[in-house]
């Protein structure tokens, strides 16, 4: 576990809200200097606390659609294991790609907007790796809500704007030109490039670049800019839990009683798998299991059960295709 101070957790916070802010930006909500806004994010970098800057990209609203493929494996060696693992990060739609520890071993989200491109990844996958599948389930993603970190800042009793973005296909597909989707393959992963150098990449001006997210912004094909944490670092742990229920009129009612939650910090809403998907970031299972107990005693005869992941490993994270 690493150290940090609350300077440091104010400055996390800001960077999640929009890390393409400047440190002279940071540095005014924080009181810091921006000379030491940028010290001391290095240094969390280096430290491993702070590990990527990413764009929250709303792929649905390109017209994009997305299933997800749990499997359990059988008889894999490490190799083999990584081998199955590259297969899906190598895919260049992928959008995660991620190791558990819980009932499910492996979990693909994929996008897709050719069925038919899906069938032949899916079967090219099972020639190589059936063997090594004891079960596999796909499921359809729905929408991604996202929720601030505000577990950063433990004094902030306010939650009444806990929810930050919604991720979801809703209202017509929105058509953007080649020119925005290089734009959106460069900030992907790496969502505090400086205008300068993506105007140079793009062979445009800083002006051009500049209109062109703040129109991708207002069309909400760009849902924010935010950071990857080592949750280990600050000793702290991601759980994914799968609620299901007894009484589905209680999800309603269920899912607002967590969002007032600090620590509850996105809610996966899909189709063919549980009836509550929601993600805390917890110090340890004592603190899962009294957090569900709360759920049942506030809501008794609402769950049948529930069964909680870890995450080990995140191999890919990307909010779209990639572009070769």
């Amino acid at each position: 576990m690493t150290k940090i101070d609350l300077k440091d957790r104010k400055m996390l916070y800001e960077l999640d809200l929009d890390c393409r802010q400047t440190n002279t930006q940071i540095g005014k909500k924080v009181g810091l200097k921006k000379d030491v806004v940028a010290y001391r994010i290095k240094r969390m970098q280096d430290e491993g606390i702070l590990t990527c800057f990413w764009t929250a990209i709303n792929t649905f609203k390109l017209g994009y659609n997305v299933f997800r493929v749990y499997i359990n494996f059988q008889y894999v060696s490490s190799d083999i294991k990584n081998e199955i693992i590259n297969h899906f990060v190598n895919y260049k739609n992928t959008w995660v790609a991620v190791t558990m520890r819980g009932p499910i071993d492996f979990d693909a989200v994929i996008w897709v907007n050719d069925v038919n491109e899906l069938y032949s990844f899916w079967n090219n996958t099972l020639d190589k790796f059936e063997e090594f599948f004891s079960k596999y389930t796909f499921s359809i993603f729905v929408e991604s809500i996202h929720y601030k970190k505000d577990y950063l800042l433990p004094e902030n009793k306010d939650l009444r704007n806990h929810e930050f973005y919604r991720s979801s296909r809703v209202g017509k597909p929105v058509e953007i030109d080649e020119l925005d989707y290089k734009l959106l393959n460069e900030i992907a992963m790496n969502a505090r490039t400086p205008l300068i150098y993506l105007a140079k990449k793009l062979n445009c001006s800083s002006q051009t670049i500049h209109y062109r997210l703040k129109n991708l912004i207002k069309s909400r094909i760009i849902n924010g800019f935010n950071i990857h944490l080592d949750y280990s670092k600050l000793g702290l742990q991601l759980f994914k839990v799968d609620i299901y229920l007894k009484d589905h009129k209680q999800r309603k009612k269920i899912v607002e009683y967590l969002e007032k939650k600090p620590y509850f910090v996105c809610l996966n809403v899909a189709m063919g798998w549980s009836d509550i998907e929601p993600e805390f970031v917890l110090k340890n299972v004592d603190e899962l299991n009294e957090e569900m107990e709360s759920i049942n005693s506030k809501f008794p005869n609402a769950m049948k059960n529930y069964a909680y992941w870890l995450t080990p490993k995140i191999h890919k994270y990307r909010w779209m295709p990639e572009m070769f």
